[in-house]
Formats: structure tokens, sequence, C-alpha cells
């Protein structure tokens, strides 16, 4: 048997067994990863036609909210470049897509560009651009610094989203999101009385094919020559560049992509709703998403999806809560009530998964995985 069979065979006899660099690296490297993902990937798709339109909805959030997750996740968990100010991104994102598909004789700023792949591409592409702005300051502070920076630019983006009134219609009004149409296709019409998809079944499947697209190359980035160098200025950025890493290239490299995730996010993530204000784009907001990165998993793609689904079906457990916990109140204005309990879980949930399993949701999956991979000998 030549050489070059032996080393077909390999992978199929023994999974882990790599006799290449490039069968390693591979996308899905071994069979059982293709079927699982190809498994995950039927289920998530026949989701519409087993849950309700309600928890549909729900669903769909985690996916946007996975979208923008990813985008983070390269720039801290990959790159090791500690960003709080995701919610900025996203904030120029919307009313990036907001202005692009608005009504140009309206009171708000508006170029009519309806095509929705366009506005959408135009929405990342500007907080990209934003990124890009902002990188040169990871190529002199880090750690903690870095942090304090990036959380000065919610502050920021808060005071531009309050006062510039001709692109986000102010606090009290607010304006209209982008409308996402394609191929003739309304997706924010409900046609479901006359046969056809539902509008929240017609949006979760826009936004899983976004997010599928999103992931992939996500994936392909971090597994390339630029993930490789993210992963060496994070575990080492001082010996990266002796090794001949260009470190202020690939962390402008990092923001800007990141940004550009966080735009996309932000484009499609009010496109259910219809309608958003300035206060959407708050500390909270970068919160969230720092606590999908590290409930989900640093530096996995997986890991975020999970983590994204978990936080969005969030706002779900709390309302079944009181059920269960006589304290907890449905009113708003009597505490403790599930709203504040909400917030806290955010919270709980970081500390809990940062003590006793740092790695995630990724790292409980692996744990799973490897047990029933070595069964009986688990050990």
């Amino acid at each position: 048997m030549t050489a070059t069979r032996t080393r077909r065979l390999a992978p199929l006899g023994r999974p882990e067994l790599y006799t290449s660099y490039r069968q390693d690296m591979a996308l899905l490297n071994t069979r059982s990863k293709m079927l699982g993902a190809l498994g995950v990937l039927v289920v998530a798709a026949l989701m519409p036609l087993m849950v309700s339109d309600n928890l549909l909805l729900i669903l769909a959030s985690g996916l946007v909210l996975a979208i923008g997750a990813i985008g983070l996740n390269l720039v801290t968990g990959y790159a090791g470049q500690v960003s709080l100010g995701h919610a900025f991104f996203v904030g120029v994102g919307a009313y990036t897509a907001a202005a692009m598909a608005g009504d140009p004789d309206g009171r708000y700023l508006g170029l009519g560009i309806d095509f929705m792949p366009l506005w959408l591409l135009g929405a990342g592409l500007v907080a990209a651009l934003c990124g890009a702005v902002v990188a040169p300051l990871a190529t002199r502070l880090r750690g903690l610094y870095l942090a304090i920076v990036t959380l000065g630019l919610v502050f920021i983006g808060q005071y531009f989203f309050f006062e510039w009134d001709e692109l986000t219609g102010g606090s009290q009004v607010g304006r209209d999101a982008a409308k996402p149409v394609l191929l003739g296709i309304e997706f924010t019409a409900d046609y479901g009385f006359k046969g056809g998809w539902t509008e929240e079944q017609k949006l979760y499947w826009l936004f899983l094919a976004v997010l599928v697209i999103a992931a992939l190359v996500a994936r392909n980035i971090a597994r390339s020559r630029v993930g490789r160098a993210f992963s060496a200025i994070r575990d080492r950025d001082v010996a990266a560049g002796v090794m001949g890493v260009n470190l202020t290239r690939y962390k402008i490299i990092a923001f800007t992509i990141s940004s550009f995730y966080a735009g996309i996010a932000g484009a499609l993530m009010f496109s259910a709703s219809g309608h958003f204000t300035p206060e959407s784009f708050n500390l909270l907001l970068s919160v969230q998403f720092i606590a999908i990165v590290l409930i989900g998993g640093v530096a996995t793609i997986s890991g975020t999806i999970m983590g994204a689904m978990l936080i969005a079906l969030l706002p779900r457990i709390a309302s079944e809560l009181p059920a269960f916990v006589p304290f907890l109140s449905t009113s708003a204005s009597e505490h403790p009530n599930i709203f504040d309990f909400e917030q806290i879980m955010y919270g709980v949930l970081i500390v809990a998964f940062l003590l006793f399993e740092p790695r995630g949701l990724f790292g409980i999956w692996h744990r799973v995985r490897t047990y029933w991979k070595s069964y009986p000998f688990s050990y």
C-alpha cells in the first residue's frame, strides 16, 4: 500500500491521527464532526415547524446576538483584546442600516436603499470603519486600560445617539429600523393566514442563514494565518512581536472584523420590532455580549452560539420563575421582580462559569463528548 493511500485512510480508521498539518486545521476534520454539524443545521432549520411563534422570536433574537458575539469573541477571545464598547458598534450598524434604508423625503436622514444586502453590508462596513479608527489605541494599551478606553466608547456613542436627532430621532421618538426585504419576500409581513410562512418563521430563517455564513467565515479566520497571529498576540504579545508578528496590523484587523460583525448584528437586531431608540445601546448591551462570550466559551464559535441562545432565553426563563419562587413579582413597580432578577442572572451566570467551568458551555459539551468517546474507560 502506498504512502498516499495510507494518509488517505488514516483519518477514517484513526480519526484523531493526522498525518499532515492541513488535516489538523481542516474545518471539520472528523466524520463525527461533519455528521454532528449537519444534524445541528437540520434541527435548526426545522425549528420553525416545531415550536410556537413566541418562542421562535426569542430564538431568532438569540441568532442575532450570536452574530454580534462572534465578532466580540474574535477580538477578545482569539486576539486577547478586551473590549467593553461592543454596544457602540452595534448602534452604529443599526443607525447606518436605518439611514440607508430610510425614506429620503422623511423626517430623518434616509437614502432610500431598500436592497437588503446593500444596507446590511453598508452597516457592517461603517461599523468596521469606526473600529479601524479606534483600533490604533489597542496598539498602545492593553488589559484594564484598553477595557476602560473601549468602555468610554459606549458613553461617547450614547451622547451622539441622543443628540443627533436628524439621524437617531432622539430619545423620545427614536426611528424605524431597516425593513428586511429580499427577492420580493417581505420578512416582517405576516402572511400566515394565507397559508404561507409567518413573520417569525421568515425572520428566523433569515437570521439563521446570516449566522451560518458569519460563523463559517469566523471559523475560517480563526484557523487561518490571521487567526494564528491573533492567538500568538493573545498568549504572549511580546514574544509574538519578536517572532515577526506585526502587532499593530493584526490588532487593527481584529478590531475591524469584530466591529463589522457588530454592525451586521445591529442592522438585524431590531428588524422584528421595527423600531429602536438610543437607550437600546447602553452599557447593559455590552455586558450582555461579554456574558455571552464568557458563558458560551472564550475562543470558540460554537460555544458563542450556545451562550447567545442561553442569554436570549433568560427573559423567558425569568418569566416562568414566579410560579416557583413566591417572592418574585411580575409587576415592574414591585421589587424584587422578574426584570431585576433577569439582570442578576447575568452576573450569577458569569461568576458561576468563571469559577466552575471557565471554558463555558463549550467546556461542558467537551466533557460530555470526551466521556462518551472513551466509554466504558471514562476514568
